[in-house]
């Protein structure tokens, strides 16, 4: 296998569409929100990106048919908005493989005339909270003031230590192709999957994009991790804090 082999699968025309990005993270923000969105809405799989940057592994299905581990991206309509869906199971594993992936999801967002991405992700508090703010870093002023009036906050230095893994480089490497591209990182604990934090992104999109979602999925998750949450909370009124802030710096 070639260090990064794509495979295609359909060629859909699709008009103006925009790139999400929800690959692993903390709190899985990001996936959640794309998972979602799949759940939801009609796709079509496009494209299967495999590569020796991703774990040496397979996937056992039910059946018990064993897959290459991949990273997929789906076409799907929003309302009246194309989209170009990246998702996977997998980061890269090292800095270069980081760098190589992310061009070619680059290449191919540019093949099917994509000009917006959206990657997104999480921002740990450390800390289990109740309101869920959304915090944004963008490529270009005139994309701040947009995401600003969308409810989008943006801090003097946060998220500290930056934005790593595919998030970053969508911005770092799609703003050097002239792309406006953005990251929405949803406040979360770093504790758990957190179904409240993808939910604030989710709006947010909705905001940007002007399409409706139900929410009800996510909102059966959310009450489901609630009764983690109240004993996590129990645990913390008995002993000492499960991490402190600086162990939990880290976007994805």
């Amino acid at each position: 296998m070639d260090e990064i082999d794509i495979e295609i699968v359909a060629n859909p025309d699709l008009e103006a569409p925009v790139l999400i990005e929800g690959l692993p993270g903390v709190g899985h923000v990001g996936k959640l929100v794309v998972e979602h969105l799949l759940e939801e809405k009609e796709s079509e799989l496009v494209r299967r990106v495999y590569s020796e940057h991703l774990p040496p592994q397979v996937g056992v299905g039910d059946d018990g048919t064993a897959s290459l581990v991949c990273i997929e991206l789906y076409a799907l309509t929003l309302d009246e908005q194309d989209v170009l869906v990246l998702t996977g199971d997998y980061q890269a594993q090292d800095s270069v493989g980081h760098y190589r992936l992310t061009n070619a999801f680059l290449d191919i967002a540019d093949e099917f005339g994509v000009e917006r991405v959206f990657a997104l992700g999480g921002v740990p508090t450390g800390e289990l909270i109740e309101e869920y703010a959304v915090l944004g870093a963008a490529a270009t002023t005139d994309f701040v003031d947009e995401l600003v009036d969308a409810g989008v906050e943006f801090r003097e230095d946060e998220p500290a230590g930056g934005i790593v893994g595919t998030s970053g480089l969508l911005l770092g490497l799609g703003g050097r192709r002239g792309l406006e591209a953005t990251c929405l990182m949803g406040e979360t604990s770093g504790y758990l999957v957190d179904p409240k934090s993808a939910q604030a992104v989710l709006e947010v999109l909705q905001t940007m994009l002007d399409f409706e979602v139900d929410f009800s999925s996510l909102e059966d998750r959310a009450e489901e991790m609630e009764e983690v949450v109240n004993k996590i909370e129990e645990m913390e009124s008995q002993q000492a804090p499960i991490a402190s802030d600086d162990d939990l710096r880290y976007i994805g």
